[in-house]
């Protein structure tokens, strides 16, 4: 690769999409016009519309530079509190304990 990153139009660098559910992420380094990278991170979910067609609807965060250490430190905070403290049901099926995976974003009336 030369010096010049390579990059679209859009100045788009990296892409790495992670496919969750019914959902997508897409985490996506891009840089502005001063070479600056920055992070975008998307939540695109396949929706219907009144007419039977179906549309992404998608919800954006960009994240700079000088917020990545702190972005970090409170997703790993927030998760391992989740880790730690979410509640936990009793599997019918054997006699072990999972996590209740039941919770949707929809469900929590965003």
């Amino acid at each position: 690769m030369s010096e010049e990153v390579e990059r679209n139009d859009r100045g788009d660098l990296f892409s790495k999409p992670v496919r969750a559910g019914k959902r997508t992420y897409f985490f996506d380094v891009k840089s502005t016009k001063g070479n600056e990278y920055y992070l975008t991170i998307t939540e695109s979910k396949k929706r219907f519309g009144d007419d039977g067609k179906f549309f992404y609807e998608k919800h954006k965060i960009f994240l700079y530079k000088e917020d990545f250490e702190k972005f970090a430190d409170g997703f790993h905070e927030a998760i391992e509190y989740i880790k730690e403290n979410s509640p936990v049901i009793e599997n019918p099926v054997s006699d072990q304990k999972s996590p209740s995976s039941d919770v949707s974003f929809e469900d929590l009336g965003n």
